[in-house]
């Protein structure tokens, strides 16, 4: 029997058992609601239950640790945000992400919005840099967690805007929303999968959009760049990853059920409605190219702003 048999063989009984996708933060943000999504797809597609594990803590590094330490078997899976980019870049695990995980499928993308609490007396991005300037260091804002996108997409606007906003880390979106609702902080980055129905019922404000182009979900809403922060983007992806050595066989079949369960008319209609898109169909190897690429221009930025995890 060939090489080529012998592992379709040994792949004609995947999945025989429920397949685990461990996320790193706490249930209710925009990564647990798309790693549901995603996993109800690929039960529908491979037969098996495909349960979502949430572990916060870390900034994400608990979910990974557990993940790189399982079996490369194909029944346990990381459910990611770009934050896995920046654990990596900033050297918070103890290997390297490019080896320890193998990309399957990018799931969707999106932009953040700047979130305020209506307490704060700023209706525009100008308005509320004049009054952070104001208050130095008496303001805060949440984000998901030290070393996350939304950490160092507050640091980047800091220095752009010259403000001193102080940090307040949480365990990940959901509290950090629920503590800028409470007034607990004032400010976050916040995607629209969270935030959208907060902004609607007024629970909070949002000032613009953190992408470069006006979102279908809030048209009215400006760019950062028309608000008046020249340049600055901040987008964030979410994505499954299986662990290195996983059988290509395996990420394959894995490939396939998530991106044709993703790209369907409904789903498409489901993630815009929250300000998403469904990310566009690509294999394994593509993923990785692309992975690999945006985490050298990541540790590049870094790098340039010359920002640390203090």
């Amino acid at each position: 029997m060939s090489a080529c048999a012998i592992a379709q063989e040994k792949l004609a009984d995947y999945p025989k058992r429920p397949i685990r996708v461990v996320i790193g933060i706490a249930p209710g943000g925009g990564l647990d609601t798309m790693s549901r999504l995603a996993a109800q797809r690929l039960h529908e597609r491979l037969g098996q239950s495909v349960i979502v594990d949430n572990r916060p803590g870390g900034g994400t590094v608990l979910g990974m640790d557990i993940v790189a330490q399982a079996q490369p078997d194909g029944y346990t899976l990381l459910g990611a945000s770009d934050t896995l980019m920046l654990n990596g870049v900033f050297k918070r695990a103890t290997y390297d992400v490019r080896k320890a995980f193998v990309p399957i499928a990018q799931l969707t993308t999106q932009p953040y919005i700047l979130i305020v609490n209506p307490g704060v007396p700023a209706k525009t991005v100008k308005e509320f840099i004049a009054y952070a300037k104001s208050k130095p260091g008496a303001l805060s804002y949440g984000s998901q967690g030290v070393g996350t996108n939304g950490h160092i997409g507050w640091e980047r606007f800091k220095l752009a805007a010259g403000i001193d906003v102080v940090h307040v880390p949480y365990k990940g979106a959901a509290p950090a929303l629920l503590d800028t609702i409470s007034g607990q902080v004032q400010a976050a980055f916040s995607n629209t999968v969270s935030s959208g129905v907060h902004l609607r019922s007024g629970k909070l404000r949002g000032l613009a959009i953190t992408s470069a182009q006006r979102g279908q979900m809030f048209p009215d809403m400006p760019t950062m760049a028309e608000a008046g922060v020249p340049g600055f983007e901040l987008t964030n992806s979410y994505s499954y990853f299986a662990v290195a050595g996983t059988p290509m066989a395996i990420v394959r079949v894995l490939n396939t059920a998530i991106v044709r369960g993703m790209n369907t008319a409904d789903v498409a209609r489901s993630v815009a409605a929250d300000g998403s898109e469904v990310a566009p169909p690509a294999t394994p190897e593509q993923f990785k190219a692309k992975f690999d690429r945006e985490y050298a221009e990541l540790d590049k930025l870094v790098k340039a702003i010359n920002l640390t995890l203090n």
